[in-house]
């Protein structure tokens, strides 16, 4: 595209005023992007932040937040997905905005139910600690201001003067220290944490801040920005739901898979019916094995259970003619029939193979939508055990299976602090004796193809130790991302505009 002096100059202008919006790399996200996009790119920037913040739930739970392996990785990852990772040059214009439209992106995906609205919250609580204490000090100084965050610096003079009662309130100093760091007078509603924690000098309704603390006050700010704006957003929910353009996308990105594509195996027919019974044991998941149990005992699955499991057995290379025979044989123990089976069953499965109706191939269910759709009822198998057990019919399920005690109690835990994936992969590494799997479990077919890699030698488990020599789990997040693959927009035209989206997080 050409363009005249004259345009050059007026477009050298706009990217000027625009290069205006981002003057840090680090943002509270209080403005909305009032710009208009196109659907590509709208799609593009949130699923590289759900990417992102994937890596950031499996990285918190593996790793110390503060320690070298944990900025190591996460720093890798904002590089590759062109986020803001540190105090960048001035140049980092595109950078700042993707991580600017990307976040009210989410906001809106993520604001439409508690639990969702709890783990986007978390996941940029952490995103947001580890970028702050990235900065360096003078840079922070410029941050808190911006923010409207400027503590007052106590003065040398007040500082000498209360040089005894501050080495002896703040946990790690001393007089020398205390001399070399810089402190700030805080209002005492604003460090309420560090006051309960015995962490700062209290002192006529002001609490005497050092500057290393700092940011459990900025992050306590931003943490009641965020969760109010997100409560505000969802207030917004009617207005977005009659949006045809962006409700499928953010329903999509609520329950988003970002791994790889498991609709095509290439092991499609390799499989046989008889191997069946012992992959379960030895290759499936918590919950295709409890599907595939369940199959056996009743001779029957319902309608949710048949659609989750059935896909799963496709993914792994069951042909039609191997699911069509493998459903009837089962089915035909029980109450239904053969012909009852070829009139009542058969076409859903042809369906799911895309021979039947529209045609569809469908895709095997990811970890994402197992976890957060169509949860089951009584009488029901599918979903997850990990989120739809009752915790001790999920400890009976887990001795059952010889899981050791204390393998059971770190998987409750994990359970218990809503990590389902992460309970999921303790059990792969628990039922395969290995410590560190390598890869970040995204996907019941995932879990297989992983499974017989490592069963069949293909690929050799990984130990690593800390500096201290204890082993210390690992997730290798990389694996949750392929590079390679490109988000597709659900959209019939690629140049469409999203324009005005500051309306939804606005007040009526």
């Amino acid at each position: 595209m050409e363009f005249s002096s004259r345009a050059r100059l007026r477009h050298a202008r706009l990217a000027g005023d625009r290069r205006e919006q981002y003057p840090h790399s680090l943002q509270f996200y209080l403005e909305p992007p009032t710009e208009s996009i196109s659907l590509v790119e709208f799609e593009s920037f949130a699923v590289d932040r759900l990417r992102l913040l994937k890596v950031i739930e499996n990285l918190g739970v593996s790793y110390v937040r503060s320690s070298d392996v944990y900025k190591t990785k996460l720093e890798s990852e904002l590089r590759k997905l062109k986020f803001p990772y540190r105090a960048l040059a001035e140049d980092d214009y595109e950078a700042r905005r993707k991580d600017h439209i990307s976040h009210f992106i989410l906001r809106l995906a993520y604001c439409q139910s508690e639990e969702l609205r709890r783990w986007f919250l978390q996941q940029e609580m952490d995103l947001f600690r580890y970028r702050f204490n990235e900065l360096t000090e003078g840079l922070m100084q410029k941050f808190l201001e911006h923010v409207n965050l400027s503590f007052e610096a106590i003065g040398e003079d007040l500082k000498n003067e209360l040089a005894n009662e501050l080495s002896v309130s703040t946990p790690g100093f001393n007089l020398t220290k205390v001399k070399e760091q810089m402190f700030y007078k805080v209002g005492l509603a604003d460090a309420v944490d560090l006051f309960r924690a015995r962490k700062v000098f209290i002192k006529d309704g002001f609490a005497y801040v050092p500057f290393k603390e700092i940011d459990v006050i900025v992050l306590n700010n931003y943490r009641t920005k965020l969760s109010k704006a997100l409560a505000l957003t969802a207030r917004s929910l009617p207005s977005i739901q009659s949006d045809e353009r962006l409700q499928p996308l953010l329903n999509h990105l609520s329950h988003s898979y970002v791994g790889p594509d498991y609709s095509v195996q290439k092991n499609t027919g390799k499989i046989s019916l008889e191997q069946i019974d012992a992959l379960s044991a030895k290759s499936f998941p918590l919950c295709m094995r409890q599907l595939h149990r369940a199959l056996r005992d009743s001779h029957h699955l319902r309608h949710g259970g048949r659609m989750q499991y059935g896909l799963f057995l496709k993914g792994i290379g069951l042909t039609l003619e191997q699911a069509l025979e493998f459903w009837k044989r089962e089915f035909i123990r029980g109450k239904v029939d053969a012909d009852k089976f070829d009139k009542g069953y058969a076409y859903s499965i042809r369906h799911n193979y895309g021979k039947e109706g529209k045609r569809t191939d469908y895709t095997p269910y990811s970890c994402m939508k197992i976890i957060m759709s169509n949860p089951p009822s009584q009488g029901d198998y599918h979903g997850c055990p990990f989120r739809h057990s009752d915790p001790e019919l999920l400890k009976q399920k887990l001795q059952s299976y010889k899981i050791p005690p204390s393998g059971i109690t770190q998987v409750l835990e994990l359970v218990k602090g809503m990590h389902y994936q992460l309970a999921c992969q303790k059990y792969f590494e628990l039922t395969h004796d290995v410590d560190d799997i390598g890869f970040s479990l995204n996907h019941p077919n995932q879990y297989f193809t992983e499974s017989q890699k490592l069963l069949s030698g293909g690929r050799e488990p990984k130990k690593e130790f800390n500096n201290s020599g204890n082993f210390q789990q690992k997730n290798n997040s990389q694996e949750i991302i392929n590079s390679s693959s490109t988000p597709t927009s659900s959209s019939a035209k690629a140049d469409t505009e999203l324009e005005g989206l500051e309306a939804y997080f606005t007040e009526d």
